[in-house]
């Protein structure tokens, strides 16, 4: 089965059997193929029902409208991101702990930019919603690339042997996620699979900005 979206998300009700859980997943899956084939503002309750091979009150059980479907997609986006990431920091054995001189939060940096990377090029409705980011979603009080930033400070703070609610690596985690989301959407502008040459700047750019906050001073 898979995730609930994220506690944020307005759910109108929370599925608490399974058969409920997987509905919501049909949805949205629906949803994210939909908005890959016409896009957000021709997207409709009615289609995705469709789609989902159920009925309409399905989809009126769990959202109120378009736009509360497709935050709790992009809330399920930012979950799955966050599992993919931790698999990725897991699958490094060590190394993001154990590299010399506290180096290794570059390998952590290249796990937190392909895994995301990799769902631009292939997660169904990633393209559209991300995390909530592109088509007016969630409220001013939730902003998407502050939960990004978050999610990746608690998931981070441990290997650098920091606290996830230090607020200096709260705000430098933030103002790289919005660095790297305005550099990715203008290499998927550039070039619908990413355009390899503004990435690999973008990563510079971050290696950079991340060292002044994370390399240990001499």
């Amino acid at each position: 089965m898979m995730p609930v979206p994220h506690a944020t998300t307005p759910l109108r009700r929370a599925p608490v059997q399974r058969r409920s859980a997987e509905r919501l997943t049909r949805i949205l899956d629906a949803c994210a193929d939909l908005l890959d084939e016409v896009g957000y503002d021709a997207l409709s309750t009615r289609a995705v029902a469709q789609r989902a091979g159920v009925p309409i009150g399905s989809v009126y059980r769990f959202f109120g409208n378009k736009r509360a479907m497709a935050d709790a997609l992009a809330g399920r986006n930012l979950e799955r991101y966050t599992e993919r990431v931790r698999a990725r920091l897991d699958a490094l054995d060590g190394a993001v702990d154990d590299a010399p001189g506290g180096d290794g939060w570059r390998a952590a940096l290249d796990a937190v930019l392909d895994e995301y990377l990799a769902m631009k090029r292939t997660a169904p409705g990633f393209s559209l919603v991300d995390f909530g980011n592109q088509i007016p979603v969630g409220s001013r009080h939730d902003e998407p690339n502050h939960r990004v930033a978050d999610r990746l400070a608690g998931l981070l703070a441990g290997h650098l042997g920091r606290h996830p609610d230090d607020d200096a690596l709260r705000r430098t985690f933030l103002v790289a996620v919005e660095t790297a989301d305005t550099l990715v959407h203008l290499a998927f502008r550039v070039d619908p699979r990413g355009d390899a040459a503004i990435i690999e700047e973008m990563r510079k750019m971050l290696r950079a900005y991340l060292g002044r906050a994370l390399d240990p001073c001499d």
